[in-house]
């Protein structure tokens, strides 16, 4: 399912939570939506699965509106932060009410994964733990084969083993059947190990939106000791952020690689040497030219 963001403003009591915010998620990908609290992230998500209505632009799936439309709503699901259940409701309890709401419910399916989960399925979920919860929400959730998942913070409370599983089991339906997962997680090294495409938001817009290869292929991060007499300024580069102390400095560096060190080689430096940047660092030095750079305080 192909999920797009066009110009979408929200405002509650005077407060802009959606900005102009553009969002693009080809049909198949696996979209991290990430950002520092209050950037938007939920609210847009609440619009993705139909709950809220923007005040203008367009939220579409597959080129339809998402709001009040039934046979679109019937093809995405949502796990939220807190996995909503009836108040007295076991697992068949839930199961018998979306298999009644979602058309590709897969009965089957949802017994195959009994032994993966291991839940009690006739024990009211009121009694869960919180990681509990998030199983049983990832089982039912599966078991509906959406092609959009919408995941908020989704494997918080869940053990690193019933993690991987769970990931498993949602690369399985990517790979098998283009299911189009968007997730917003504060996790950024898991997302790292999931996502192919990351969009970047704040103050509810977009900052950046792009596939995570080439995002990590446009910032370059250097170890570098230049020769006696020459400085940073004479490098001519649009320099991130720069740390260290003595002759050793690290710079994050926007441009690919290749033409940084070639740049940075006709300096004749005394060491050079790039090292890849993970999603949290491209996220960190994103941000920093929108006030959010990490501050040094002194007591």
């Amino acid at each position: 399912m192909r999920v797009e963001f066009k110009a979408v403003t929200k405002e509650y009591y005077g407060h802009r939570a959606l900005d102009g915010l553009d969002l693009f998620a080809p049909s198949g990908a696996v979209y991290g939506l990430v950002g520092p609290n209050g950037a938007g992230k939920t609210t847009a998500m609440k619009h993705l699965a139909g709950i809220l209505r923007q005040d203008s632009g367009e939220v579409l799936a597959d080129g339809e509106p998402v709001y009040e439309n039934p046979s679109v709503k019937g093809r995405i699901f949502a796990i939220p932060d807190e996995v909503f259940h009836f108040p007295q409701a076991s697992i068949l309890d839930m199961m018998r009410f979306y298999r009644g709401i979602y058309p590709n419910f897969d009965t089957k399916r949802f017994e195959q994964l009994r032994e993966v989960f291991e839940l009690d399925v006739k024990q009211p979920m009121r009694r869960f733990s919180r990681g509990m919860l998030k199983q049983a929400a990832f089982w039912l959730a599966i078991s509906m084969r959406p092609e959009l998942l919408i995941l908020d913070e989704p494997v918080d409370g869940l053990d690193p083993v019933m993690r991987r599983q769970v990931w498993a089991l949602i690369m399985q339906d990517v790979a098998e059947y283009g299911t189009t997962v968007l997730i917003s997680s504060h996790n950024l090294r898991e997302l790292e190990d999931v996502c192919d495409r990351v969009g970047i938001i704040d103050r509810g817009r977009m900052l950046l939106e792009r596939v995570l290869s080439d995002m990590q292929e446009n910032m370059t991060k250097l170890q570098l000791v230049l020769p006696e007499g020459v400085s940073l300024p004479e490098l001519e580069l649009d320099i991130l952020h720069t740390s260290g102390q003595g002759r050793l400095r690290t710079l994050i560096i926007r441009g690919r690689a290749s033409e940084v060190l070639e740049r940075v080689e006709a300096l004749g430096p005394v060491f050079v040497d790039a090292v890849p940047l993970n999603l949290e660092e491209i996220f960190i030095y994103e941000l920093g030219g929108e006030g959010h750079e990490v501050r040094d305080i002194i007591l």
